[in-house]
Order: structure tokens, then sequence, then C-alpha cells
């Protein structure tokens, strides 16, 4: 959960020209190889957390209305869970 986190906050908050996070900066960021990465994209486009834009130079990823929501409730709930001395 703590790596899906890392991965849709960098797509939110590394966004440098409005096009999206690149693969390598996320594969960098979530610490974590390129392969595993890519199945863990797949799945969060296919879930509708992130949305994937492909250019003739890479395939670049956005936080979508949904992405943002679920780390609101997992701010939410991470912030609830410390409150009884739980770390997330």
């Amino acid at each position: 959960m703590h790596i899906v986190t890392d991965i849709l906050t960098s797509t939110r908050d590394d966004i440098t020209d409005g096009n999206g996070t690149a693969v390598t900066h996320l594969t960098r960021h979530a610490n974590i190889s390129h392969g595993r990465l890519v199945k863990i994209l797949e799945t969060l486009v296919s879930q509708g957390l992130l949305e994937q834009h492909n250019s003739s130079r890479a395939c670049r990823y956005k936080l979508s209305a949904s992405g943002r929501e679920f780390l609101d409730a997992y701010k939410t709930f991470s912030e609830f869970a410390e409150g009884f001395g739980l770390s997330i």
C-alpha cells in the first residue's frame, strides 16, 4: 500500500510540465524495479486511479480524480490509525 501511495503522490506532486510523470521518475521515486512498477501502473490505470498518456517520446501518467480521492482517504485513515499508535 505504501508503494501505491508513493506512486500516486509522485504523480500528483512531481509534475513539472503538466504532461504527466515518466516511468523513469516513478521508478526512482518508488525505488522499485521497472518490471514491478509497470505491473502496478497497469493496475492503477485499470482501476481508474491514474490516467495514462502516450506520446511519441514516452508513456506518462497523471493522477485522476479518483486517485486524488484515494490519497485523501488514505491520509485520513493514516492519521486515524496513528491516533491509536498504529503506523501504516
